[in-house]
């Protein structure tokens, strides 16, 4: 895909590229059906709208049972995930995708398994992020590393607005689903 880092790939990542239809009145686009391969896990727990403002950056989360399924309906955001799961053959690789609900080019729909870092960096002036969990949201569920840990192989750049908890470090107290190779 023009929009990703394909030179690496993640070890459960998904990433549907979504089809746009416009026509005068503007244009409509299926996010996800229940039966793809895409939503494989087949549970759905909770949806959930994000408005970001430019150059927030929201990272790095992670989630010991938690899987998302991200979609970006306005604006533009670069989204960033980094395999985190030490027993994954894609261990330590890294993928990159500008996300975009504005260009059809750009109209992705990624699926994050638990374990995958992930983060986002806004590029437009606003944007909004839908996003779909297997898990009814549980703070003890998502753990967070400071979005500028120099372990991460990724510079957000400068100017960036992060929040207090995007700055601490949180490991899930329970065991991690871990990776079928």
């Amino acid at each position: 895909m023009n929009n990703s880092n394909t030179e690496h790939f993640i070890h459960g990542v998904t990433q549907k590229t979504l089809q746009t239809f416009p026509d005068d009145r503007g244009f409509f686009r299926e996010i996800l059906r229940y039966n793809e391969e895409v939503f494989s896990e087949g549970q759905f727990a909770q949806w959930s709208h994000s408005k970001m403002s430019k150059n927030v950056v929201k990272a790095w989360h992670f989630h010991h049972r938690q899987t998302d399924w991200w979609y970006v309906a306005l604006g533009t955001i670069e989204a960033v995930l980094y395999d985190y799961r030490p027993e994954s053959p894609t261990h330590e690789q890294k993928m990159q995708f500008i996300l975009s609900g504005d260009d059809s080019s750009s109209s992705n729909l990624i699926r994050i398994p638990p374990g995958v870092l992930h983060g986002l960096k806004v590029l437009s002036d606003t944007a909004h992020l839908l996003y779909i969990t297997s898990q009814i949201y549980d703070p003890e569920d998502e753990g967070r590393i400071p979005y500028n840990d120099p372990s991460i192989p990724h510079d957000w750049g400068h100017d960036v607005i992060t929040v207090p908890r995007d700055r601490t470090l949180h490991i899930p107290s329970y065991a991690r689903v871990q990776v079928d190779a």
